[in-house]
């Protein structure tokens, strides 16, 4: 009974001798893993490089935090809203001939182009906006209508997204 006892413990240090040698062959792969392409292979090297690899890439991150506001303030300044409108401003004529084109920015500030369609010729008036209303010239129905589609349809492609 004796010898059993034996062969028993002598297994059982052999398996965890087995377990042991496996996990230290997948440490050291690991080891060699993160120490590849570095000359001077040390753990405290190595986890150096990383926190200057870490500290350079926050340094990137943050300078395209920076770049992203200013772009997101700049795009405020772009045409965002476009709205078209056609009518018929004289009942002697035939058709919605007659136009109004309104092209604004998120702030409602841009111009309206509007074209008066006569059987004489045709008629172009540019208007100055700011926030939705007219600088120098007051907007017509019209142009107050194609303004209001111009929100409408901006809106309608914000919900899409």
């Amino acid at each position: 009974m004796v010898v059993n006892f034996e062969f028993i413990i002598l297994g059982i240090f052999l398996i965890w001798l087995i377990i042991l040698t496996f996990s230290f062959w997948q440490l050291f792969s690991h080891y060699n893993n993160l120490t590849k392409g570095i000359s001077n292979r040390t753990l405290k090297s190595i986890l150096d490089h990383f926190l200057k690899e870490v500290e350079v890439a926050q340094k990137d991150i943050d300078s395209l935090h920076v770049q992203c506001d200013k772009i997101e303030k700049e795009a405020l300044l772009h045409i965002q809203k476009i709205g078209l409108l056609r009518f018929n401003p004289f009942k002697d004529t035939g058709g919605d001939q007659s136009f109004v084109l309104v092209l604004v920015d998120a702030n409602d500030t841009g111009v309206v182009i509007s074209g008066l369609y006569s059987r004489l010729g045709t008629r172009w008036y540019a208007k100055r906006i700011v926030e939705g209303k007219g600088i120098e010239h007051e907007l017509s129905d019209e142009e107050k209508k194609a303004i209001k589609e111009a929100k409408i349809a901006s809106d309608i492609r914000k919900f899409k997204k």
